[in-house]
Parts: C-alpha cells; sequence; structure tokens
C-alpha cells in the first residue's frame, strides 16, 4: 500500500477492515477499527477474522460468500466481539478487492445503535429547525415502528400488536388475527382490552385499570404475564403468554406492543401431569396402606399357610373351594371360632383370577361403630375430628382383589345398608366426599353366628345376607374331623420346633390319643396353643401336652363345647331378646311410641330412649301401624 494510500486509510472516519475470507485472517485495521474493536493494531494484525464475528459467525460466513459472489454487499444485523468481551451490533458493507492474484474484502464497519442514536438526532433536529411543535404524531410512531418491522411481524409465529396510551389498537399482525380470530381491520383503532382482554377466565369482568398492558403506561414497565386468557372472536377464551413492552419516543410513553402466545397446549399437558402425579400419589399412598396391611397380616395370629388334612369333611371343603374360586360369587363361611374359616377365604382368593392382587381383611368385630364408615370406604381430610389426611377405605384397597370380611354379623345394622349398595352396584363415597368412586372387589364373609336367626330377630337384613350367602360353606369343628388330629398335630409341631428353636420333638401314639379324646372347644387354634405350649414347657425332647380346660373325655367322646349356665345368655341372644320385645310392644300400641298408650310407656322408658333404640336397630315403627 502507497504512502498516500496508507495516509487515507489510516485518516478515515469509519471503521475499515481488509479480510483474507480463505485465510480467516484480519490483514490490515484503521485506527477507527481499532477504537471500536477495542484492540491494538498489532493484535488486530493477523487475528483470525472469524474471532472478530464469534457472535454471529454463521451469518458472517453467509454475508462473505454473497460479498464473493455478488461483488459487494450490506448486511445490518451482524454483531462483533469487542476485545473486552462486549457483542456490538454493526451495520458493514463490503466490496471485493483485486490485491496480487487475491482476492480480500475490505469491509466498512458502524456501530449499529450508535447509527440509530445519530439518525433519531438528526431527525429532532430536522423537525425542530422545520418549527414543528411535536416530534411525531402517535401514529406516524407506530406506522413507522410497522414499516421498519413489517418483515419481522409478518413471519413472527406469535401474536403481536401495538396499542396506544388511550388502548386501542394500532397495527396487529397476521399470527394474532389466526390466534383471536379477529381481522386487524376489526381491531385497529378499537379499544382492545374490550375486545379480547375483558374477563377472566372465570367469565368475571377485568376492570382495565387492573390489565398488566395498561399498567405499563402508568410506570413505563415491561409486563410479563403467564396466568390469563384473550378471548378470540367466536367468544373463546385462550390461556395466553404474553409480554407487554412500553414504546417510548424520547422521554414520552406513547403506548405498548404486546407479544403473545397461545399456551392451551402447554396448559393441557401441565394439566395432564398434575392428573399423573396426583394418580401416582394416589396409587403411592395405596400401595404403602396395602403394605401396611399385609404386614398386619403377616404378623397377626395364624402360623399354616394351606389347608391340612385328609378327612371327608375337609374334602368336602376342599372341593366347595376348587367349584367355587374361579366364579367371582360372594362366599359366606360358617362356622365356630378357630376352625380355619380366613383359611378357606385364603384359599378361595389364592385359587381365583384375582390372586395376584391383595386380599384385604377387615376384623369387624375390632372396629369402633363409628370408625366403620371409614374404615370400609375411607375419608377425605377434615371429614371428622382425627382426620387429618385423605384415607383410602378397605373398599379402595380391595380394588381388584378380594375383602374378606371376617364376624360380618357384627356390622351395625345402620351401616349394613351402605354395604350392600356397595356389592350391588361397585361403587361408593369417601366420608366426607361426594365424589363416586367405582370399584371391582370379590366379597368373601365369615361369621360365627347363625345369620338367618339374626334375620329373624331384625339385627340382620335379610336382603344383605341373601346378597352374602351365594356359596355358602361350613368351616367343620375340629371335633368332627378327629383323623385329621394327627396330621395336623405333626403340621404344627414342626412349625412350633422352628419357632422356639427346638427341633427334633415327636408326638407318642399317647399324645394323638390323649389330642383325639379332647373336645377341642377352641378348635384349630386351641390345638396351635396347644402344641406350642406343649413345646415350650418341653425338657430333654419329651412334650407335655396342657389342655387348657383340664378335662379329658374318654376317647371318642363327641363332647359338645362348654355352654354357659343355664339363664345366661351372650350377647346375640339378649340383642334378639330386646328386639323381640321391642317389636312386640310396638305391635301391641299400633306403632305409636308417645302417650299414656304409647310404647314408651308401656317399657316404662323415655319415648326419645326408645326412638332411639328402634332407629339403632333398625326398626321401623310405622310397619306396626294398622290400617
Amino acid at each position: 500500500m502507497s504512502a498516500q494510500l496508507d495516509a487515507m486509510f489510516n485518516q478515515l472516519s469509519e471503521a475499515i477492515l481488509l479480510i483474507d475470507p480463505f485465510g480467516d485472517r484480519i490483514v490490515e485495521a484503521n485506527p477507527e477499527a481499532q477504537n471500536l474493536l477495542g484492540y491494538t493494531a498489532l493484535e488486530l494484525h493477523g487475528l483470525r477474522a472469524s474471532q472478530v464475528f464469534l457472535p454471529d459467525i454463521a451469518g458472517m460466513i453467509a454475508f462473505t460468500q454473497a460479498v464473493l459472489h455478488k461483488g459487494r454487499c450490506w448486511n445490518n444485523e451482524l454483531h462483533v466481539q469487542t476485545a473486552q468481551g462486549e457483542r456490538v451490533r454493526v451495520e458493514i458493507s463490503a466490496s471485493v478487492m483485486d490485491a496480487q492474484e487475491q482476492n480480500l474484502l475490505i469491509c466498512t464497519l458502524r456501530n449499529y445503535d450508535r447509527l440509530e442514536e445519530l439518525r433519531r438526532i438528526t431527525e429532532a433536529n430536522s423537525l425542530h429547525r422545520a418549527g414543528l411543535e411535536r416530534w411525531k404524531s402517535i401514529e406516524s410512531v407506530f406506522s413507522e415502528f410497522e414499516r421498519q418491522n413489517q418483515l419481522i411481524l409478518n413471519a413472527a409465529g406469535e401474536g403481536i400488536y401495538g396499542v396506544d396510551t388511550e388502548g386501542n389498537t394500532t397495527f396487529v399482525n397476521p399470527a394474532a388475527e389466526r390466534m383471536l380470530g379477529w381481522r386487524a381491520d376489526d381491531l385497529i383503532g378499537r379499544n382492545i382490552h374490550k375486545m379480547i382482554h375483558h374477563s377472566h377466565a372465570d367469565g368475571c369482568q377485568y376492570p382495565a385499570h387492573e390489565c398488566h398492558i395498561f399498567a405499563a403506561f402508568r410506570d413505563g414497565e415491561v409486563r410479563h404475564v403467564d396466568n390469563e386468557v384473550f378471548w378470540r372472536k367466536d367468544r373463546r377464551a385462550i390461556p395466553v403468554e404474553y409480554t407487554s413492552t412500553p414504546i417510548l419516543e424520547g422521554r414520552r410513553l406513547v403506548g405498548a406492543v404486546v407479544l403473545f402466545r397461545d399456551i392451551s397446549e402447554r396448559k393441557q399437558a401441565e394439566e395432564k401431569l398434575r392428573e399423573a402425579l396426583e394418580e401416582v400419589r394416589t396409587l403411592k399412598q395405596k400401595l404403602e396402606l396395602e403394605n401396611a396391611y399385609l404386614q398386619e397380616e403377616y404378623l397377626s395370629q395364624h402360623n399354616y399357610k394351606e389347608i391340612v388334612g385328609r378327612s371327608a369333611a375337609i374334602n368336602q371343603v376342599v372341593q366347595q373351594i376348587a367349584l367355587v374360586a374361579p366364579t367371582g360369587a360372594a362366599v359366606l363361611i360358617t362356622g365356630e371360632s378357630g376352625t380355619g374359616k380366613e383359611l378357606i377365604a385364603r384359599a378361595i382368593h389364592e385359587s381365583s383370577d384375582r390372586h395376584d392382587r391383595p386380599m384385604i381383611r377387615v376384623n369387624c368385630a375390632s372396629i369402633p361403630h363409628e370408625l366403620f364408615e371409614s374404615e370400609f370406604f375411607g375419608h377425605i381430610k377434615g371429614a371428622f375430628t382425627g382426620a387429618v389426611g385423605d384415607r383410602a377405605g378397605r373398599f379402595e384397597l380391595a380394588d381388584g382383589g378380594t375383602l374378606f370380611l371376617d364376624e360380618i354379623g357384627e356390622i351395625p345394622l345402620e351401616l349394613q345398608g351402605k354395604l350392600l349398595r356397595v356389592l350391588q352396584e361397585q361403587q361408593f363415597e369417601r366420608v366426607g366426599e361426594s365424589v363416586t368412586r367405582r370399584v371391582d372387589v370379590r366379597i368373601i364373609a365369615a361369621t360365627n353366628r347363625d345369620l338367618k336367626q339374626e334375620v329373624e330377630a331384625r339385627c340382620f337384613r335379610e336382603d344383605l345376607y341373601f346378597r352374602l350367602n351365594v356359596f355358602p360353606i361350613v368351616s367343620i369343628p375340629l371335633r368332627e374331623r378327629l383323623e385329621d388330629i394327627p396330621i395336623l398335630a405333626a403340621h404344627f409341631l414342626k412349625l412350633a420346633c422352628h419357632k422356639f428353636g427346638k427341633p427334633g420333638m415327636q408326638l407318642t401314639r399317647g399324645d394323638i390319643e390323649r389330642m383325639a379324646a379332647y373336645h377341642w372347644p377352641g378348635n384349630i387354634r386351641e390345638l396351635i396353643n396347644v402344641i406350642e405350649r406343649a413345646v415350650i414347657l418341653s425338657q430333654e425332647g419329651r412334650l407335655h401336652l396342657d389342655f387348657s380346660s383340664g378335662e379329658r373325655p374318654a376317647a371318642g367322646a363327641r363332647a359338645r363345647p362348654d355352654r354357659l349356665g343355664q339363664g345366661i345368655h351372650t350377647a346375640a341372644e339378649l340383642r334378639r331378646q330386646e328386639v323381640a320385645n321391642l317389636t312386640a310392644a310396638l305391635e301391641h300400641c299400633n306403632g305409636k311410641i308417645f302417650g299414656a298408650d304409647g310404647a314408651a310407656h308401656l317399657l316404662a322408658i323415655k319415648p326419645t330412649t326408645l326412638a332411639s333404640r328402634l332407629k339403632k336397630l333398625g326398626i321401623n315403627r310405622h310397619h306396626f301401624v294398622s290400617g
């Protein structure tokens, strides 16, 4: 480069770079380029051009190819990176320069933001000199904004519209038209809040003075909102996320530009995610409760897992199990306490197609009456004092499996109707909740009571009895299957020896004969206790059988279980007597409770007390009123 050209190159008021595009290096840079980029001449000489244009390297490559192809080109969207790491937008014009059989690019760089500032100053000075009182009208500001950004507005996938400080629409891009269903001509010049932002999602009014977009006119702050809706022309609300950016002309606020997007799909995805998380939480809670119940079952007092015996009576029971297990029918197991009714229920469950789901056991005799409904159907938080959280009931836990209702006769009469509804309709509501839940549960019930007598005494609902008694199975007492005692005793002895760490124990013929002679009022449960007690008391490998009653009837005797003395009644018998007494009084008084000729006076109790007892026992006095 000649001295004259070199002097001219260095005195130019604009930043000039001479770039070798094929070697990716800066050949020369004048002082203005050094000032713009923050490098010294020595640092710039030989510096890679790609390092300078690092923020927009792809754009610079495309620009370079355009210059080489056309000979010259211009762009105002590229950025350079200064020596201090600052990112500066530049306006660049370049042309090809032949130098010693080598194509170089001579590039002129201008600070874009500085140019825009100078243009505004120049325009303001020009208008001032022309004697204008205002720089521009608000309409011309937005028209200029729309003109300068027309390509962006048309190509943007987000909706964009402008609004002046009066709330009137100034422009609307095509994406906004598509999302809102309005044409731009329908919206321009009209109050945009009244058109698309007039109400909240629930339909209640959205006052304009509370609108975040209009709030920007008061404080000039950018607003970003993601929990509101815009209303389409067809009156359908769409959830939107929008950003409202105030527009300033000099220091004067003239309006705002709003960029928004329809987030319906995102909201739907979030809702599905919430539902999935709630389902996971519910299933987790259900599994935790199932695990707790199963742990309770595992630790409960039964230490055998299969039916043991070969008597004709037990073979008949096994055949009944094989017949009913695959059907899904309700089963009612009756028999004395300790005969293994739960073992029969488990055998039915494990032989059914529900075996991969749990069998949930409910001991109806151990549940306080006031908690029956919550125990069966569950409750929600706050349903009653002490309900600190939602809880699934036994029916819900047994969904898809089996619910074993032990001691079914203990269920209060007032709850039997609700239980019947679940058995008939397979649906229920938690306590304190109105949501109806559906379940698929097989019912197996067990009792040591005579439910027919309970029905006759009006202590048990007849319709519930027939619903449960689809397939009855009688659990045989041990005294009626004495031939199974040797097998059962050997089985339980083996388990007891393992349990107490005393292996090698054996039963003698005398032991078997003594057990066969005993009447076993406690049935198999008592047999287990006798065997375990004998193992604990054993010395030097010899068992010592200790029968709890201390009686040893003659061999082969069929002694019945001990009964209470004559004149002493069980709770069930007393209940039946009370029902019979009350119904007799009602019949005598033609269903009347109050007054001198009422049943309460006849029974010498308060009318309110009688009414309470009738309700508790499920007795309807109107049934005793004759025509």
